[in-house]
């Protein structure tokens, strides 16, 4: 269960006032002490001055959401080594686009298994979905707030939708400096890892401009640099003969195709270009430097330097999903899953070509609740993405890089007080241009009356947004069959009829598979 520290009521209503009404937190994932999205004022960049804490005590209660109950009593810690008062209103995170989790959650139910709860991030599955959000004419945020009720008395469902501009078009983009650092291991020699990671890399060779540039740098128990930075124009022979030459072999020292893959990239590193690592691994690391943190630190160190930024390609049955995410996290990217040749040819044809610029860096949202008409709130999923409330203005504090053509969601679980109308939520959406460094905030809010009557008659993209959750939060539940902890959460059994006529209404093939999933989960329950 989620648990928030949060302010006493003199507090919030400064720390509205301070906002200016701009009071949302929350999105998309990545980022605690260990978990590194997050930095501290010390050793992160940026000249803008932090905002200044809200200079009013923390309270002493602590209220949650735990399946029907609200606690706000003083002292109670019955079930919580934390002490925290009633909530303040300020929900805080920085901004991901990763996918990983529900990619891989979906193939280990395809082979007949279900996911490990803890590899299953709500956020992912989330945001795993193409949204129809108002998108900006230029760079920046567009911001769409909107929700529905659930059939738990006085509980909705919030959805906080952000979206950069559309892709860019062949031209437009600068131009990219991609090392590409394959995982060679024994345990790569699956089908579905080191074949389809060759098979995706060819694709990309031929769908890049020529003045794009690729090295490739392959780790096993050592690592290589088996093509250094090479400019395509009429190279692209070079790069499909070093991809073709890649066989299995060994064990995964991931640590030195790290240090090794970032070691490339600086030196190849082009100005003006978007230079980036693509890491393709099953994340198994077991020889050499396996100590998270240290690879975590390398690559935070070249983060920082050089602005090199890190996108982590998932592969195989057994996948080492949280490393992965750490090291994404770290490195100011994000992550996706692939299991077949569909999703390589998605990821390395047509999303990696179309998104490989960065539209915003260091981006933040914070979510304010209106104490007037909201009794209580949960975030759904981020529970590594979130930032502090004071520190959603201090540039120094990382965010999350955003590239064109993304959308990110969030979704809370919102107690309305009965009776209660008006002004119900605020969203705002912080970020730094990639260029100039210049900070720029973008807003959106939502009023009681705007909220749906039921999230099963709501629009298509919160029905889906809905499900994806409800299935999520089902399956860090107990399998037993029932619901999870979210409020209004169906039963796996119901909620797999509701996905399935929902992909019949669509003929959406996304909403299709996910339909599919949830209907394996509740056959192995």
């Amino acid at each position: 269960m989620k648990r928030y520290r949060t302010r006493g009521p003199i507090g919030a209503l400064l720390a509205l006032t301070a906002a200016g009404g701009l009071l949302l937190t929350g999105c998309a994932g990545g980022g605690d002490a260990d978990h590194g999205t997050k930095e501290s004022a010390a050793d992160s960049r940026g000249d803008s001055a932090p905002m200044p804490a809200p200079d009013s005590p923390r309270g002493e209660g602590e209220r949650r959401y735990d399946g029907g109950t609200a606690t706000g009593e003083a002292g109670n810690t019955e079930d919580s080594p934390e002490i925290a008062p009633d909530p303040d209103h300020l929900s805080t995170f920085a901004l991901d686009v990763d996918t990983a989790s529900y990619g891989y959650a979906r193939r280990t139910l395809s082979e007949g298994r279900l996911p490990d709860p803890s590899a299953v991030r709500p956020e992912e599955f989330v945001n795993s979905f193409r949204q129809d959000y108002d998108r900006p004419d230029g760079d920046g945020f567009t911001v769409t707030v909107d929700g529905a009720r659930t059939d738990e008395e006085d509980w909705s469902l919030v959805r906080v939708g952000l979206a950069t501009r559309g892709a860019e078009q062949e031209g437009e983009r600068p131009p990219a400096a991609l090392t590409f650092v394959i995982d060679i291991s024994g345990s790569m020699a699956e089908p579905g890892r080191l074949d389809l990671a060759k098979e995706s890399l060819g694709t990309m060779t031929d769908r890049l401009r020529d003045d794009d540039s690729v090295a490739l740098v392959t780790f096993s128990d050592e690592a290589e640099t088996v093509l250094p930075m090479t400019r395509l124009g009429d190279r692209r022979g070079r790069v499909h003969d070093a991809v073709d030459s890649l066989e299995p072999t060994d064990s995964t020292n991931l640590g030195a195709g790290v240090e090794t893959g970032y070691d490339t990239a600086v030196e190849g590193r082009r100005e003006g270009a978007t230079n980036r690592v693509v890491l393709v691994s099953d994340a198994l690391a077991n020889t050499g430097d396996t100590d998270a943190d240290a690879i975590l630190e390398r690559i935070a160190d070249e983060r920082r330097e050089h602005g090199i930024t890190l996108f982590g390609v998932g592969v195989g049955s057994d996948y080492g999903d949280a490393l992965m995410e750490r090291l994404a996290d770290k490195g100011d990217g994000h992550t996706t899953y692939v299991s077949d040749t569909e999703d390589a040819r998605e990821v390395f044809g047509e999303q990696l070509p179309r998104h490989i610029g960065l539209t915003a860096r260091d981006a933040k949202a914070q979510v304010a609740f209106d104490p007037e008409t909201v009794a209580e709130f949960r975030l759904v999923g981020y529970d590594n993405r979130q930032v502090a409330d004071e520190d959603f203005r201090d540039d120094r504090v990382d965010g999350g890089e955003v590239g064109p053509g993304h959308t990110v969601t969030a979704l809370y679980a919102v107690r309305v007080r009965p009776g209660a109308d008006g002004h119900l939520a605020t969203a705002t959406v912080r970020w730094l241009d990639p260029r100039t460094r210049a900070p720029h905030e973008e807003s959106g809010d939502v009023e009681t009356g705007a909220l749906a009557d039921s999230v099963w008659g709501a629009d298509r993209g919160l029905r889906v947004t809905a499900t994806a959750a409800y299935f999520a939060d089902a399956l860090r539940a107990p399998y037993d069959g029932g619901g999870g902890a979210l409020p209004g959460a169906p039963r796996l059994g119901e909620l797999a009829e509701r996905a399935g006529a929902l992909a019949d209404r669509t003929e959406d093939p996304d909403v299709g598979q996910l339909a599919e999933a949830v209907r394996q989960a509740d056959r192995l329950t």
